[in-house]
């Protein structure tokens, strides 16, 4: 069964409250082996339709990722896109810029990795982290030597928002349909995981003190997350707000809007002109010989 989607989309100018959307739902699978076939099917799916985007090459598709820390984003991207051939993909994650980075406008160093028509961009993390790590942290805004009268502007946000928007709209315009989702972790349930990365050795790696400073702005993170979500879905460029508590439903539900988005293209393999077919006949007598 077809996993309906809507519930999750924001709408273009809704205002967005995240205690009054869902971080957990009722599982949409009857039991792990019926997970594990639907999400094998989505995958399936997938495969062949971003080998149709990669033979049409005219439309490439972004997937931005946002969420708060041990939300299963870098999960849900190794699992939804398992199928996809490397060739048509590229992942591309965002830290802290560089100084490099710093010097340019806030765009730049991810608008040089935005996919080529015919493959499929995910950045996790993106952009995006300039109206969100940048808000609660003024610290890193401090650092992007931009001219006193901008930064101080009280109109500074709304300016990037409106920025943001406009690039999305750049892109659908040249061929680059965007979507964006928002993993949406309950306070407890990232507790629970970060207790589980500690008393699994093979996850020490994953945490650090750092991650508990960054949970105690939580409340920080989350206004921020409601005006960028309020300000930023669109009816071109969506956000998506996805459950993130039970990590197998939030993988069936992204893979059904990745599905959906690539569907909605009307991909087909390019037919051959009659010159073309000409030249493949003749080849194919020269084989015969």
């Amino acid at each position: 069964m077809k996993i309906d989607t809507k519930a999750f989309l924001v709408r273009e100018g809704t205002n967005v409250d995240l205690k009054k959307w869902p971080t957990r739902i009722k599982p949409l699978y009857r039991s792990k082996d019926d997970y594990a076939q639907i999400l094998a099917a989505n995958v399936e799916k997938l495969s062949r339709r971003q080998n149709l985007l990669y033979a049409q090459n005219r439309y490439a598709v972004l997937l931005v990722f946002q969420a708060m820390d041990a939300a299963g984003k870098d999960s849900t991207i190794k699992h939804v896109l398992s199928g996809i051939n490397p060739q048509g993909c590229q992942v591309h994650s965002f830290k802290h810029p560089s100084a490099l980075e710093l010097d340019h406008d806030f765009l730049w160093r991810t608008t040089r990795c935005l996919p080529e028509r015919g493959h499929i961009g995910v950045f996790n993390r993106s952009y995006y982290e300039e109206v969100l790590i940048v808000r609660v942290h003024r610290e890193i805004l401090e650092a992007e030597n931009l001219p006193a009268g901008i930064k101080h502007d009280t109109e500074f946000w709304r300016h990037r928002f409106r920025s943001i928007n406009d690039l999305e709209k750049h892109l659908h315009r040249n061929g680059t349909r965007v979507v964006k989702f928002f993993l949406h972790l309950s306070k407890e349930e990232q507790r629970q995981r970060f207790l589980a990365r500690i008393d699994n050795p093979d996850k020490n790696w994953k945490f650090s003190l750092a991650d508990i400073k960054e949970r105690e702005l939580w409340k920080e993170y989350m206004v921020a997350y409601e005006e960028c979500l309020t300000a930023t879905s669109t009816r071109r460029a969506p956000w998506y707000i996805v459950p993130a508590d039970d990590k197998e439903n939030a993988r069936l539900i992204i893979s059904q809007v990745i599905l959906d988005t690539m569907e909605s293209l009307k991909l087909e393999y390019p037919q051959p002109s009659p010159a073309h077919r000409r030249e493949l006949l003749a080849i194919r007598k020269l084989l015969q010989k």
